[in-house]
């Protein structure tokens, strides 16, 4: 027997609500068949969105998700899937240091600013 799942199974299992999981659907990243007015989800649709759930929470753009998810399908071995997957961890990562380098940069700047502040602060109200 094929276990089925529905929107309002998936929502409760990943946190999310109804119109998220539509909107992966309108995007493609899920395709549910359809009783009557329902949406039936499979196991596939659930992995997919599992899939799709952990990419977003680690950062990548739908467009990264897209590439990564409809790869699963392709290769049933999932090399390849697992090769682009470090890639993109590896530009992910990237992307993250260098926006810590920034981050620092600001803070140190603006730790500077601040104490410049403080003093002049402190000076003119001697």
């Amino acid at each position: 027997m094929t276990t089925i799942f529905s929107i309002a199974d998936f929502a409760s299992e990943f946190g999310v609500t109804t119109r998220t999981i539509r909107y992966y659907e309108d995007e493609g990243l899920i395709s549910p068949s359809r009783k009557g007015q329902r949406r039936v989800y499979s196991a596939r649709d659930r992995v997919r969105l599992k899939l799709i759930m952990r990419g977003k929470r680690l950062g990548f753009s739908l467009k990264e998700i897209r590439e990564m998810v409809d790869m699963y399908d392709a290769d049933t071995s999932e090399v390849a899937q697992l090769k682009l997957f470090l890639s993109k961890i590896k530009e992910r990562r990237d992307a993250l240091l260098s926006q810590r380098e920034d981050i620092d940069s600001i803070l140190s700047e603006l730790d500077r600013l601040e104490g410049q502040s403080v003093t002049l602060l402190k000076e003119k109200q001697s």
